[in-house]
């Protein structure tokens, strides 16, 4: 798998934030609804026919960060990426919340 780093800004799709560039790490979802475009195959290659919406399902704590689990609409494909630091913190409590809820 390689890793083409893509730090851009963009307006997302699903709820209309603009999100700016985070200067440090590549931005791969919106800030504000952690919602991202099925665009990859690998990260930033923008080579996935798919362009589903990546909605988060769930979200567990690496040894680097808070980890979000995405399933897209369109295909059904899971995957994680890290979660940013400018990321609603309130949406992800809400995840993991929604999470821990459907284990019990």
């Amino acid at each position: 798998m390689s890793f083409t780093m893509l730090d851009e800004s963009f307006v997302c799709a699903v709820c209309g934030e603009e999100n700016p560039p985070l200067g440090y790490s590549a931005r791969d979802h919106c800030r504000k609804c952690l919602c991202s475009l099925h665009l990859d195959i690998d990260p930033g290659d923008r080579l996935c026919d798919c362009k589903g919406v990546l909605r988060p399902v769930a979200t567990e704590q690496g040894k680097k960060g808070t980890k979000i689990t995405y399933r897209c609409d369109k295909c059904g494909k899971s995957k994680r990426n890290i979660a940013a630091t400018d990321d609603d913190f309130d949406k992800l409590l809400d995840i993991t919340r929604a999470n821990a809820e459907n284990l019990t």
